[in-house]
């Protein structure tokens, strides 16, 4: 993918060279002497005619003969905004969609007379370059038509700033190093499932390995079995392509928590036997979306290395109907010796997620354990396209959830983990059944994977409306968001310090 970079200066915002410099603009500023000079001369007409800025999201371009970049554009924000962090994503993903039809290379960011203050401009430095680079996505890998001619994106942002403090590097750092990661899941959930199958997971995973601080270990079919990992294999049984349970663990020499992600590997998912409806399943490539965040989030980890030791595991396989696969009816045997009636081959993720959730926990021991996966088009129903559903069984565990969503905008909402639901999924010839009808069944779907955590403290995370189709906003391209990257990284970071 592509790799932009991201710099720091203290130059005068009027010598950084560039194809486009950037100003930000407080919507309620209302005189000249509030503005850099530049912009103050630039923008002489829009402030005496009152054209700008009137709201937040306004923007003003003009040409200046002063300034060493060739273009100048203000954009106006809404610094009163409720969430000023997602305000400054906006902005940069407003910026980004500037940049394209400019067909900008190079990019300049500044603000104010004076750049961006030391505090609070570092969480403002960070939204800005994170909505920028967010903003900036684009996939064109199977495209093959005036592929030459196409805008490739950024090469350069470089932040003007006034001070180069480490506060402000890392808040840099920071921001590009989460945008990266969505984009990166992004680019993997993007991959039809003629191109990313289970082995292109257990492939990544292992050059992650050798470019990184990262031990890989990938199981196999021959493994699973001998593990009795009856989930994934069940889920698999109708596919050509054997599954993959792929880890990927970061361990730094000392470390007081360790936190586990598993996340739902099925690149694509046809319903097996229970077959989906033909309309919309081409989207159904995207039920590893939650398989592509964990691991973006690993090569992001690697990169920042938190004192936290983390865990990534992805059940990878895909679910397809076959002489041999899965049929209603059928009972499996779990990796932790639980039994369960199949009852819809369409509620395939829960299978494979209860092996990776009770083999992890058992090998490694985690203080804390998250899975993240689209796993019930209830989730939908329930929330629409605008929150994934949390379910947890720690209070302490889904506080620090919910406050590393309010920072990185990727919204949670608490749905119940009550004992009635785990009766709902009562089987009368086997422990559990894997389905318990259409009431709750966000909730039962939870409930079936809660019985393979034990007592740690656990928390799902469902993303079934929000991986794809996620609420509009000026950074998030049609398609894949990349929900939840952004997410899981900011609560690493607030863990592992």
């Amino acid at each position: 993918m592509k790799d932009t970079k991201v710099k720091l200066t203290r130059q005068a915002a009027n010598t950084v060279e560039a194809d486009l410099l950037v100003f930000w603009v407080d919507k309620d500023a209302g005189e000249a002497d509030d503005f850099h000079p530049l912009l103050a001369e630039g923008l002489a007409l829009h402030l005496s005619a009152g054209d700008f800025p009137k709201k937040g999201g306004e923007t003003a371009l003009f040409y200046s003969q002063d300034c060493a970049a060739c273009r100048v554009l203000a954009v106006s924000v809404d610094t009163t905004s409720e969430d000023e962090n997602d305000t400054f994503r906006q902005a940069g993903g407003l910026i980004a969609k500037q940049c394209a039809r400019l067909r900008v290379k190079t990019l300049a960011l500044a603000a104010g007379k004076n750049g961006l203050a030391e505090n609070p401009a570092a969480n403002r430095a960070q939204a800005l370059i994170e909505g920028v680079m967010l903003g900036d996505y684009r996939f064109g890998t199977y495209k093959t038509e005036d592929k030459e001619e196409e805008y490739q994106g950024l090469e350069t942002i470089t932040l003007i700033v006034a001070t180069t403090s480490e506060i402000m590097k890392n808040a840099a750092d920071e921001g590009r190093v989460a945008a990266r990661a969505a984009c990166l899941a992004r680019d993997m959930a993007h991959q039809p499932g003629n191109y990313w199958t289970a082995k292109h997971f257990a492939d990544y995973a292992e050059k992650l390995q050798k470019r990184h601080r990262l031990k890989c270990r990938i199981l196999g079919k021959k493994e699973m079995k001998e593990l009795k990992m009856g989930g994934i294999l069940a889920a698999n049984q109708g596919s050509a392509e054997a599954p993959r349970l792929v880890m990927l663990d970061y361990q730094p020499e000392e470390y007081r928590k360790t936190i586990m992600l598993v996340g739902k590997g099925l690149t694509c998912d046809t319903g097996g036997i229970s077959l989906k409806p033909a309309e919309g399943m081409q989207d159904m490539k995207y039920d590893m979306c939650g398989g592509a965040a964990v691991l973006a989030v690993m090569e992001a980890v690697a990169e920042e290395q938190p004192r936290a030791r983390v865990v990534g595991l992805i059940p990878a396989t895909d679910n397809m109907p076959d002489g041999g696969a899965l049929k209603p009816g059928d009972v499996i045997t779990h990796y932790n010796g639980l039994t369960s009636e199949i009852i819809s081959t369409d509620a395939e993720g829960r299978l494979i997620l209860a092996d990776a959730l009770a083999w992890g926990i058992e090998t490694c021991q985690p203080d804390c354990v998250i899975d993240i996966a689209t796993l019930t088009g209830a989730a939908i129903i329930a929330l629409g396209h605008h929150h994934a559903g949390l379910f947890s069984n720690d209070r302490e565990l889904a506080d620090a959830l919910q406050l590393a969503a309010a920072r990185t905008a990727e919204p949670l909402w608490p749905l119940p983990l009550h004992p009635a639901y785990k009766k709902q999924i009562k089987s009368d010839i086997a422990d559990i059944k894997n389905v318990g009808g259409r009431p709750g069944g966000s909730c039962t779907a939870a409930a079936y994977l809660h019985h393979f955590v034990g007592d740690t403290p656990w928390a799902h995370i469902d993303i079934a409306g929000t991986a794809w189709n996620f609420t509009e906003k000026e950074y998030i391209p049609k398609g894949p968001s990349g929900f939840g990257t952004r997410l899981l990284l900011e609560f690493i970071r607030a863990e592992g310090k």
